[in-house]
């Protein structure tokens, strides 16, 4: 059973800036890196063509609920601000992502903006920016066109490859560091994107879950048939789906306009279970627990986070930004949450077993 520790509320400094950029419908703006004693949590955040980090507390404290259950954050105070110095784009960023790598004591934080130009750095995971490595990507196109959302996500067992998804050009770009390796055609416009975990059949960094339309498309970055494209699975006509997620079972999970979140088995196809209108609006997060895989977390687009059973589709907990999402994450390894509403306050939720 799973119960939030803590849930904390900061407020951005308004020295850092002031008014964030707008963004997409999708809140992928935001990262999240645990210090190594667990006593703060730096969150990365992006607004504009720069990405901004704070330091937060993780505090232990009593948890107190108030009406329909909901936890009731306690105020914390942000302990150090700071643009991260790296070469901005020129463009507004719209997914930033922060993933370990092979050398202990560091990090790779990637971004891409509206025209698909990915930026990557290696960071010093005590917070310390460090200029050991960076390369900047161009898209093929060399960003020509209208910009759309673009989302991002780095290989689970080899952060050089990296798959970027652009909107409106209905294209993802696989690459390794900075060497284009090929380009996916998806029917729709993409949405999410994520590698599977733990596929008995295979290689990890080479099966990509993508979110088009009301589709989920799974594309196998090995195959030449059919543009790579594996498999196809349709949801109902005109209810997009904005989000997926792997467990590190090898689970799949989508959510989107139909406030429903369904789980799928991989190998066999199948649907493992289906969490129906499980959200009062739109889903546009999701995120599998990292301590049990049977529960998971669900953002929706009105404020609203719970942690819940998928297969007996019960709640856990829940609680509330106080305006939109503009960035909502869950560390890599950890079940620690991070959310940043347009107000400027940063949520942040430790989650321990009951």
């Amino acid at each position: 059973m799973l119960e939030a520790r803590s849930l904390s509320k900061a407020v951005i400094p308004s020295t850092l800036f002031e008014n964030p950029s707008p963004g997409n419908l999708q809140p992928t703006r935001l990262a999240l890196h645990v210090n190594e004693d667990n006593s703060s949590c730096w969150v990365y955040m992006a607004s504009g063509c720069h990405v901004y980090k704070l330091q937060i507390p993780l505090q232990d404290s009593s948890i107190s609920k108030g009406k329909e259950s909901l936890l009731i954050p306690i105020q914390a105070q942000v302990m150090d601000s700071s643009v991260v110095n790296r070469c901005p784009h020129r463009a507004e960023i719209q997914t930033i992502v922060l993933c370990e790598t092979e050398s202990p004591g560091y990090l790779v934080l990637g971004s891409v903006d509206s025209y698909g130009h990915l930026i990557v750095s290696k960071l010093d995971s005590s917070g310390k920016d460090i200029d050991r490595l960076t390369y900047s990507v161009l898209p093929q196109d060399s960003g020509v066109g209208e910009g759309s959302w673009a989302g991002l996500c780095f290989s689970p067992t080899q952060w050089s490859i990296a798959a970027v998804a652009r909107s409106f050009c209905k294209s993802i770009d696989v690459y390794d560091q900075d060497i284009h390796l090929q380009t996916l055609r998806t029917l729709w416009y993409p949405t999410s994107l994520s590698f599977l975990q733990n596929l008995s059949h295979g290689d990890e960094s080479s099966i990509l879950a993508i979110t088009e339309g009301c589709q989920l498309s799974i594309w196998d970055l090995r195959m030449k048939e059919n543009g790579g494209c594996l498999h196809r699975i349709c949801g109902s006509l005109g209810d997009n789906f904005y989000a997926v997620c792997s467990s590190s079972t090898g689970n799949i999970a989508v959510g989107g306009a139909d406030r429903s979140v369904t789980i799928y088995d991989p190998r066999r196809w199948a649907t493992l279970s289906r969490w129906v209108h499980c959200s009062k609006y739109e889903i546009t997060g999701l995120a599998f627990s990292s301590m049990d895989p049977n529960y998971i977390y669900i953002q929706g687009i009105d404020y609203e986070v719970f942690c819940g059973q998928w297969r007996e589709c019960d709640k856990a907990f829940s609680f509330r930004g106080d305006s939109n999402w503009l960035g909502f994450s869950k560390c890599t390894n950890r079940d620690i949450l991070g959310g940043w509403c347009d107000s400027g306050s940063v949520f942040l939720t430790d989650v321990g077993a009951k």
